[in-house]
């Protein structure tokens, strides 16, 4: 079946997927609000205390160690935000879980918008951090389950796409009231988080349950009844088929697993599966994504004006927001997830190190190529690393310990994001480190390793069904060989093993050839 195929057959699957992703809008509008908010003039002056800029005028800075505390409040508690998640979801289902943390997170808005002190802040950002947690999993699980094979990296990478669209509107809104000086000027952009709640809560109402997640429970007439209202047209001939392979692929799963508590991640084959989880995550965080998401503040530290750094911003979130739609061409024309992270880190090392280089220069005009450069940076990420993550972290665990996976491995994209933000602020901050342009060196260096980690780890799965996954990882295929080797899905026949060793051999081969060259 082709892509577009899949669209005119599967459009109920494609609207309920995308609606329930929409609850990423929130958090990628929050996040980027406050992280913003140290830029802005006037939360500085609500929040911050008295200090002098580099021009020598007298300005408001919200400290290091505030900055620090306030990005790693919603982090940390986003971690448990994740792990429970994976028991919520998996014992109440997807709708019901979404449903009850929307209804947490209406509340917590009221702490936001009314908050009067840092410390006010600290707490909101914290209850809130419970439900980003929940929803930048959930949001990519049920995605992958109601996806069908053509679709689902499109339908998975789409939460990138609302986590960009929320950032473009938090960045936008900033900049059409940057030069209102009275309270409302920070707490508008807070009060503005309630328009979503409530399309999404209704959403979750109606939305059709995993059948997935139906099946699992033994809910089979259930599951039946969730993919009719998936699937457009009365084909009962491939609901049935699509079925069977479900519990099929459960049945080979359970033999090969215990059960499905966390433990499983860490045992057999699933201990693979989960690192390189945990690894696409982890490499979201590495390649300097955490610089970027002080793009404003930067600038502005660089010798942007306000104005201009907020409008820069923009340009970059705009760039975020397409570029999900450039990496779906690029997945259409064949090309691979493992294909688009490597030249994408690739790519990024270098940005990086031309940024740190530009920025020694200390002129005007290298203000403005480092504004540049910037944004071709994000192009590298939105187009590569920023999207296919979504989608291979949805295809990689194995179906019973998907949600489970999904969430250890943003509970460490979670971990590393509490660890970069501890000294981010003080890396950029002028009272503190003011490392400046520089930092780019640093984050290079990180994306360096990450393209290392990428090419000897990273497997490919495009094109391949859960089953055909789940047999490669059985076989122990190496990570290069994943598409090249042929094997049957239903049996563990002379010939599975045989191919499965001959990839290993090669691999092994191949490693030997390159340490004798060297």
């Amino acid at each position: 079946m082709t892509l577009l195929e899949g669209l005119r057959k599967y459009p109920k699957a494609c609207f309920w997927s995308m609606m329930i992703s929409v609850a990423v809008i929130m958090e990628g509008y929050d996040v980027v609000l406050l992280g913003n908010f140290y830029a802005y003039p006037a939360f500085k002056k609500q929040f911050g205390y008295p200090t002098i800029n580099s021009k020598g005028e007298p300005d408001y800075e919200v400290p290091a160690r505030w900055q620090a505390g306030l990005g790693n409040a919603s982090g940390v508690c986003s971690i448990f935000g994740v792990l429970l998640n994976g028991i919520l979801a998996e014992r109440f289902g997807y709708r019901r879980t979404m449903f009850w943390t929307l209804v947490w997170m209406s509340g917590v808005i009221f702490l936001m918008f009314f908050c009067k002190s840092l410390g006010m802040l600290l707490a909101a950002q914290f209850l809130a951090g419970f439900a980003w947690g929940i929803f930048q999993t959930l949001t990519t699980t049920y995605a992958a389950e109601v996806a069908p094979l053509p679709l689902r990296g499109i339908l998975t990478t789409w939460v990138n796409a609302c986590w960009g669209i929320g950032q473009l509107i938090a960045v936008g809104l900033l900049r059409g009231m940057v030069n209102r000086t009275d309270e409302w000027a920070w707490r508008i952009p807070y009060a503005l988080q309630w328009f979503w709640p409530v399309p999404l809560i209704i959403t979750a109402i109606f939305a059709p349950e995993s059948p997935w997640w139906l099946v699992r429970k033994g809910r089979v007439e259930e599951a039946r009844k969730s993919l009719r209202r998936l699937y457009s047209g009365n084909d009962e001939e491939e609901i049935q088929s699509t079925l069977a392979m479900m519990e099929h692929t459960i049945a080979m799963e359970r033999a090969t697993t215990e059960g499905a508590s966390y433990l499983e991640l860490f045992k057999g084959v699933n201990l693979r599966r989960t690192e390189i989880v945990c690894g696409a995550w982890a490499v979201q965080q590495l390649c300097g994504s955490s610089f970027m998401g002080y793009c404003t503040y930067f600038l502005q530290q660089a010798g942007f004006s306000v104005e201009n750094s907020f409008s820069m911003t923009m340009g970059q979130y705009a760039i975020n927001t397409g570029g999900t739609f450039i990496a779906w061409g690029l997945m259409g024309m064949g090309i691979g997830r493992r294909t688009i992270y490597l030249y994408g880190c690739i790519w990024m090392a270098s940005v990086l190190l031309i940024i740190g280089g530009v920025s020694l220069i200390g002129t005007k005009g290298s203000s403005w190529a480092v504004g540049v450069m910037l944004l071709v940076w994000s192009v590298a990420y939105q187009f590569t690393v920023g999207t296919v993550c979504y989608a291979l972290v949805a295809e990689i665990p194995s179906r019973r310990l998907a949600i489970k996976s999904i969430n250890i491995g943003r509970g460490f994209y979670n971990v590393i994001g509490i660890v970069n933000g501890s000294y981010m602020a003080y890396m950029l901050n002028p009272t503190a480190w003011n490392w400046g342009g520089k930092t780019a060196f640093y984050w290079a260096g990180m994306c360096s390793l990450c393209c290392v980690w990428i090419f000897f780890r990273l497997p490919e799965p495009r094109g391949l069904t859960y089953q055909e996954i789940n047999a490669r990882f059985e076989a122990k295929v190496p990570a290069r060989k994943f598409q090249s080797v042929d094997m049957n899905i239903f049996e563990r026949t002379d010939e599975n093993i045989a191919a499965a060793h001959l990839a290993v051999e090669d691999e092994s081969k191949g490693n030997t050839e390159h340490v004798e060259k060297a």
